[in-house]
Parts: C-alpha cells; sequence; structure tokens
C-alpha cells in the first residue's frame, strides 16, 4: 500500500484517528489495521501517551514523535497522537437492531450517531447513497472511536437495502410522521430509518414502514438528525 501522510482523501486506502481516546479505541478494536501511531513532542511525559505506548509495544505497532507529520495529518493544535489504519469492510448483521441513514451528508453528524448508537448497544448502521464517507477523519474524531466498534454498510437505494434485509420493522423518522414516538410499539428486529440533514426522508418513504414523529416545539423546523437518532435509539431500547 502506497502511503502519503498529508491531507485526508476518500481515495485513499488508509484514514486517520486523532485525539487519545480514538486511538486507544482503534488500537484496542481494530489493531490489525493500524499501520502506525504518530505522538507530539509535547505529549512525551503525559500519562496517555504512555499508555498509548505500551500499548503500541504490546500490539506490535509502530509508533515515533514526528510533530511535522502530526500537523499534516491533524492540523489542530490540540492534537498530540494519531493512528494511520487501513480502511476495512466490517457488513452489517441481519439480526439484531439497525440504523439506516438515507443519504447523510456531514461527517461529524454521521460520527456522533455512530456514537450515539455504540452507547444504546446497537453496531449495525446502513448508509444510502450518496452517502458521506464513514472513514473521513472527521466522522472518526466525532465517534470518538466508535466507529471500530461499528458494522456498516453501503446502499445504491432503500430498496437495496430492504432486498438485503428483508422482513424488517420499518420505523421511518420523519416530522410528518403518523404517531408519536411515545406512542410507538417498536418490533423486533427494528430498522430505524433517518433522512438527510437538508431535507429528511421523502414523503413516498411512508410507503416502507411505520412512521413516525418526534414530538418538538414550533420554534424550530426541526431537530438536528444526530439527536434525533439518540431519541429514536432510546424510544426503541425500551422495548428490548
Amino acid at each position: 500500500m502506497e502511503f502519503r501522510a498529508g491531507k485526508y482523501s476518500k481515495e485513499f486506502e488508509y484514514s486517520y484517528a486523532s485525539g487519545f481516546f480514538p486511538v486507544f479505541e482503534l488500537l484496542k478494536h481494530r489493531p490489525e489495521c493500524v499501520l502506525k501511531v504518530v505522538f507530539s513532542s509535547k505529549a512525551k511525559t503525559s500519562e496517555g501517551a504512555e499508555k498509548l505506548r505500551r500499548l503500541c509495544l504490546e500490539k506490535q505497532i509502530p509508533s515515533s514523535v514526528d510533530d511535522k507529520l502530526l500537523v499534516r495529518i491533524s492540523p489542530k493544535e490540540n492534537v498530540f497522537a494519531a493512528g494511520m489504519f487501513r480502511k476495512y469492510y466490517s457488513p452489517i448483521q441481519k439480526s439484531g437492531a439497525q440504523l439506516v441513514l438515507n443519504c447523510p451528508e456531514n461527517a461529524g453528524n454521521l460520527g456522533t450517531i455512530i456514537r450515539t448508537m455504540i452507547g444504546f448497544n446497537a453496531c449495525d448502521i446502513a448508509l444510502i447513497r450518496p452517502a458521506v464517507d464513514i472513514f473521513d477523519p472527521a466522522c472518526v474524531r466525532a465517534s470518538m472511536g466508535g466507529l471500530f466498534q461499528a458494522n456498516f454498510s453501503y446502499f445504491d437505494s432503500f430498496e437495496d437495502y430492504l432486498k438485503e434485509h428483508p422482513k424488517r420493522n420499518v420505523y421511518l423518522f420523519m416530522t410528518s410522521g403518523e404517531k408519536s414516538v411515545r406512542q410507538a410499539e417498536f418490533q423486533r428486529p427494528v430498522s430505524l430509518v433517518f433522512g438527510s440533514e437538508s431535507s429528511g426522508l421523502p414523503e413516498d418513504f411512508k410507503k416502507y414502514g411505520k412512521s413516525v414523529f418526534i414530538p418538538q416545539s414550533n420554534n424550530i423546523d426541526s431537530l438536528n438528525v444526530s439527536v434525533a437518532a439518540g431519541i429514536g435509539l432510546y424510544e426503541a431500547g425500551k422495548h428490548a
């Protein structure tokens, strides 16, 4: 694999995890994918750096102090470590709760959703194209390393998703939903479906399952999709 450390491109075969905790999670859950760990000279004596160095030795992962390389990987001043890793594929499972994002646009939102998903013991996320790159470092960072515990699959359409994962109870989160999320009776296996940040789910998606809405005031047009996903996961979890 040709490795050219610098500003990330989705065309790369590798990506970056920035910050002590995301790198810990990378080494803990995907050590076989790690290429190298880089430290800032400012982190030489920190407890986090020492712990991470010991883990690198244990996993036999190369590491070095390289301020210039770290700046190229992550120009933020408060980043003291980064891990470079090969991209991998971990497809969603046939059973269990699944989050489905239709045309997600923002890497930070995707990362936050993944972090929340893992917090609710859900591991599977389906992404309907066009969709943001799940390995974008902004997504990895926002997930706080939760990405490395998640399974994910991309689909060209929602119909393709349903063909591969039939006989699921589909719940469509829409501001025009027919039933409040508080009244919905989530039945396993659940698929919680959310639309893009800019336009939500199209009205014709109602043909695919049960549409639900999250009660809110009229002072805003809609909740952020990452907030909505957290509420959906919480409510669905009550029926687990």
